[in-house]
């Protein structure tokens, strides 16, 4: 692939890219959608937590049809581009670092028959390879805190967006509630210098053309989601003996049990974030 990447993405693209990474997602999270659920009780079944994430932010979209185009930023393994182009009729396109899950994104929507409908680009949301003004929505989901340069993604989403279209997207924040020394085990496990902040967003769009429509926040979603993971994983480790590795078990449950630690303490924050340029 001929696409630079800044060093932090790199970071990110090596490790989804990954054997343990792929594998984990897969039997541990359900290779569909990987990030936060919305659940209903203590010991949901996690793909369907997180299923329901995608639902409640669509629910959010403006009118489409089938004539809307959508980005759908950091897409992994298409689960929620998928899911858009089913209920709306519309074009999606899927970008996203990791061959190796775009791989299998194409392989799910020619299963689904939905190929015509998804496109799915290798690539960095740093560097969106549109052009201006082209999409109706920009969508996405606990990807954003993988950059180191939050503020250019946010610009991006807003260059290719068309007047009067919508950004709605979820990510891992902190809350401005701690120091530095209690984020720190999260963003070394990421390889991360901060996590963006509901404030920044805030400021970031505004500063590009978009203004606030809602901020939802579900931040106890987020503690209860990585602690469900974290004893899943704990649960079903036998059962990954030969496709991940103890190595990458052992360290996802101890970044897993910071994430849990730096939520009870009231470090982070997580919802739904909503924003339409002008």
């Amino acid at each position: 692939m001929s696409q630079s990447y800044s060093e932090v993405v790199q970071t990110a693209r090596n490790y989804y890219n990954s054997e343990d990474a792929d594998n984990f997602y897969l039997h541990i999270w359900g290779g569909e959608d990987i990030h936060i659920g919305l659940y209903q009780s203590e010991r949901e079944d996690i793909a369907a937590a997180s299923r329901r994430t995608v639902e409640r932010l669509a629910d959010r979209l403006p009118q489409l049809t089938e004539g809307s185009r959508i980005l759908d930023i950091g897409s992994g393994y298409g689960g929620a581009a998928r899911y858009l182009a089913q209920r709306f009729g519309c074009n999606v396109v899927a970008l996203n670092l990791s061959e190796k899950e775009n791989a299998r994104n194409r392989e799910l929507c020619g299963i689904a028959g939905l190929a015509h409908l998804v496109e799915v680009i290798d690539g960095s949301f740093e560097n969106i390879p549109l052009e201006d003004d082209c999409v109706d929505a920009v969508w996405s989901q606990d990807a954003i805190l993988h950059s180191g340069k939050r503020e250019q993604v946010v610009a991006e989403v807003a260059r290719v967006l068309k007047p009067g279209g919508e950004f709605l997207f979820t990510d891992p924040m902190e809350s401005g509630n701690c120091g530095h020394a209690d984020l720190e085990p999260v963003l070394a496990r990421l390889h991360l210098d901060s996590l963006g902040s509901p404030e920044f967003y805030h400021q970031a769009a505004h500063k590009n053309g978009m203004e606030l429509v809602a901020w939802e926040e579900k931040t106890p979603q987020l503690i209860r989601h990585y602690s469900r993971v974290r004893d899943e994983l704990a649960a079903q480790r036998a059962n990954l003996q030969g496709k991940v590795s103890e190595d990458y078990i052992e360290r996802m449950l101890t970044g897993l049990g910071n994430w849990v630690t730096a939520g009870e303490k009231g470090c982070l924050a997580w919802g739904f974030l909503h924003f339409k340029k002008g």
